[in-house]
């Protein structure tokens, strides 16, 4: 497979959620930053090779080989995340670009290695699940911040918005993974909350508690 071609293979993963939904061609050229036409000359590559299935106007959905194609590169993009966080001191607005490139690396034995040597880590730096080698991983129940009731408790295991202004913001607020959240009230004018964290009270825009997954405390 060509890099294009994994590319798109993921694209399709991602905007089917992890299931083998069909999306429209429309969804992967916006996901791709390119022309619909574009997507369908790709797409009849992809269904040559097995990795798809595509009805016209009905969209496009990975086969089973397909959807082991994208998790296999899901596995390495997250194993590459906790390594550049971890062993390089990258911070974690930073390591999705570089992962981009690592994760198309062929060598199957370089990431088996990769991952022992990584201790097998179960999520990557943004509370993502990380894939085994067999494909498998558990999905974390999780709620969006913004979706639970006031006195609420819980974790914060994920994020939803990944890219570096948001992360930023969290490191400026010292919001973490696996901080300890409670909700204390909510506005019902705009959805802000007013939460506890860390011991520490502060609020936040419900557009930040929209893109914070919590793993509620039973």
């Amino acid at each position: 497979m060509t890099l294009s071609e994994e590319d798109y293979i993921k694209a399709i993963y991602h905007l089917g959620k992890g299931e083998r939904t069909s999306v429209s061609t429309n969804a992967i050229a916006e996901q791709m930053e390119t022309k619909p036409s574009s997507v369908t000359d790709m797409i009849k590559k992809l269904s040559e090779k097995g990795l798809v299935n595509y009805k016209k106007y009905k969209g496009v959905s990975l086969t089973e080989f397909g959807t082991k194609t994208a998790l296999t590169l899901v596995r390495k993009h997250r194993l590459w995340e906790v390594f550049l966080v971890e062993k390089l001191d990258f911070s974690w607005d930073e390591v999705h670009e570089v992962a981009e490139q690592l994760e198309h690396v062929k060598s199957e034995k370089l990431v088996d290695r990769l991952d022992k040597h990584l201790g097998y880590p179960q999520v990557d730096p943004h509370g993502d699940p990380i894939p085994s080698k067999e494909g498998e991983f558990k999905k974390a129940v999780k709620k969006l911040l913004s979706e639970v009731p006031i006195g609420a408790e819980g974790i914060c295991v994920g994020v939803k918005d990944s890219t570096p202004p948001f992360l930023k913001f969290l490191d400026k607020n010292s919001i973490a993974l696996g901080d300890a959240i409670q909700v204390l009230d909510k506005e019902e004018f705009d959805g802000s909350l007013h939460l506890k964290i860390k011991g520490k009270d502060i609020h936040i825009s419900e557009q930040i508690a929209a893109n914070l997954y919590l793993k509620i405390t039973e």
